[in-house]
């Protein structure tokens, strides 16, 4: 099975390292990109998604271009370590405000870095039964 998915709790180190769980990283590769996100926390890419996201962006007009800006301008290439960590510079982990525990959350194409209880606020509204039935109903599923 391909995709990324599952949450995953894991704790920041004295200096900004965050160990990635196999199972994305056999997704993700020993080097992808780390970006801020829409919402409060981060978005790691895979080489291959990364690619993808800036050939679609690159056949858009230069204002199209200029609204996605910030997340080129915020991307971090990062490599794993031998010991499946990677280093979050700060300023990423200020935007996400990432302090010590972190939710590694699997989103399909990419995975998101959140603030643990960050996260466990918007698990809790994701989760309700009239929400997943609303986003079944809205994809015809």
């Amino acid at each position: 099975m391909t995709g990324m998915y599952g949450t995953y709790q894991h704790s920041l180190d004295a200096k900004g390292r965050l160990f990635i769980p196999a199972r994305l990283r056999d997704e993700l590769g020993e080097e992808f990109f780390v970006t801020i996100s829409p919402e409060r926390c981060l978005t790691a890419y895979s080489i291959k998604s990364w690619e993808s996201m800036l050939a679609k962006i690159s056949e858009r007009p230069k204002m199209d271009q200029r609204k996605v800006r910030s997340i080129f301008s915020h991307a971090a290439p990062v490599e794993l370590d031998g010991q499946g960590r990677i280093l979050i510079p700060q300023a990423l982990r200020d935007y996400a405000k990432l302090s010590k525990n972190v939710a590694v959350v699997g989103v399909g194409e990419c995975a998101q870095l959140w603030d643990a209880d960050a996260w466990a606020a918007v698990d809790a509204d994701e989760t309700s039964p009239e929400y997943i039935a609303s986003i079944f109903e809205e994809l015809g599923i």
